[in-house]
């Protein structure tokens, strides 16, 4: 669990993810549900970097979430996150992954954080400058991928 100033951030269990699936109506967001949730059960002991992270305010309400998908063998570990558009502009998506980052950068085999943004998602580049992520030239499905070698 990560605390910070807003928010309270934790990987959700099994059970969370499977309720997310059955709830979710966006395909494409069902769908990543259903890979992250296939990425746990696959890597138990790599649970963290697979499972969606939930974001809440410090009362408990759901704002967002979070992922890692996976890390890789060199490690270099893929971010994506996602703040519900009732509390998006009030700065929690850069607070939620710069927390994320620190909890990410403690595990030593941790070399890099990637994330993509899509050219039309200036709010997303926004978070990931904000964040000390930097344009490194590759394109992924999502768009523009992004690095960031340390907090």
């Amino acid at each position: 669990m990560i605390t910070t100033e807003h928010l309270t951030i934790y990987p959700a269990t099994q059970k969370q993810m499977e309720t997310f699936i059955l709830a979710e109506t966006d395909s494409d967001l069902k769908e990543a549900y259903r890979e992250m949730l296939e990425g746990c059960l696959q890597n138990p002991s790599k649970w963290d970097w697979y499972a969606m992270w939930m974001i809440e305010l410090k009362d408990g309400t759901h704002i967002g979430d979070l992922c890692f998908k996976g890390i890789s063998s060199d490690g270099v570990a893929e971010i994506g996150y996602g703040i519900l558009e009732a509390y998006q502009r009030h700065g929690y998506a850069t607070e939620a992954v710069k927390a994320a980052l620190g909890w990410a950068f403690k595990h030593k085999e941790v070399t890099a954080i990637e994330a993509e943004a899509a050219a039309e998602n200036i709010a997303s580049q926004k978070v990931l400058a904000k964040c000390g992520f930097i344009e490194n030239g590759q394109v992924g499905e999502e768009g523009a991928r992004y690095t960031c070698k340390q907090l």
